[in-house]
């Protein structure tokens, strides 16, 4: 309940100590999915090869669930991290749910109660305080950082990923089959996007040893790691116990993003999680 979110959390601090390294943030996307497809292979690509007819022929639904969860969320949050702190990113993410809620509503006309309407309002109340830095002038004139814009897109595209894994699920796959598959996906999705990154001119030094480290760490712990560890609490806890371990992420990044970045926690910070956090515990609740 507490390693899961420290190692997504881990994801957020590199993904914004690589802006200071100075790392292309979509060679970095795709080298952390390719790299991590690349550790699996000895080991789970022998199951992925005998089941390559079932995944072939998912192969559509495979790439958009893909390019969703392991490409526009992970892309945009890269570049996102550029230009905002640990901490915005993480808040911004911990309001998944009530995009989830929203979607459902909105393109499924999933029936939505006026608790859940309520909660949802308030969480996405809660970004918009975290987007404006407290600031309730920068709401009036819609003056948002162009990093955070980025992180709302990039959480966008998890909460698609979220709600079209239950709409259209893939075939019933080994965990393991599954998540080297999406990772191979995601890679595949994002390969053209760090070429483009390339020919505008943000090419990654190869000589600098920080660009292995920073992609060596992002294919082990988060995308692994993490992954692993939360498949794992699942299957101790239970899908809405484990659940609950996402809103730790927020806390994890800002406490960590401190000592090693410098970047200080605000109180904007504490009221924005905190209004989140209420709108999704209100929207998640079932009526007695």
């Amino acid at each position: 309940m507490l390693v899961t979110p420290a190692l997504f959390a881990a994801n957020l601090l590199v993904a914004r100590w690589a802006e200071s390294a100075a790392l292309p943030p979509l060679l970095l996307a795709f080298g952390r999915w390719a790299l991590a497809f690349a550790l699996l292979l000895p080991a789970v690509g022998p199951r992925l090869w005998a089941l390559r007819h079932l995944v072939m022929a998912n192969f559509p639904r495979l790439i958009l669930l893909a390019g969703l969860g392991m490409g526009l969320a992970v892309g945009p949050q890269y570049i996102g991290a550029r230009h905002t702190s640990a901490a915005n990113i993480a808040i911004i993410f911990a309001a998944c749910p009530a995009l989830v809620m929203l979607l459902e509503t909105l393109v499924w006309k999933a029936p939505l109660s006026r608790q859940g309407t309520a909660g949802m309002l308030l969480a996405i109340a809660g970004v918009l305080v975290v987007l404006a830095r407290g600031d309730v002038g920068a709401l009036g004139g819609l003056a948002f950082g162009s990093g955070d814009l980025w992180v709302v897109l990039a959480a966008c595209g998890w909460a698609l990923y979220t709600v079209l894994g239950k709409r259209l699920p893939l075939p019933h796959l080994p965990s393991t089959v599954k998540l080297m598959a999406l990772i191979g996906g995601g890679a595949l999705v994002l390969a053209p996007f760090a070429v483009l990154e390339a020919s505008l001119g943000n090419v990654a030094d190869v000589g600098d040893p920080r660009l292995y480290l920073a992609l060596g760490f992002l294919a082990v712990v988060p995308s692994l790691g993490a992954y692993f560890c939360f498949d794992r609490l699942v299957a101790i806890a239970g899908p809405a116990r484990a659940s609950l371990s996402v809103y730790l992420i927020p806390v994890f990044a800002t406490l960590a993003a401190r000592p090693l970045l410098g970047e200080a926690p605000r109180l904007y910070h504490a009221a924005g999680f905190g209004i989140i956090l209420g709108g999704v515990v209100l929207g998640s609740r079932r009526r007695g």
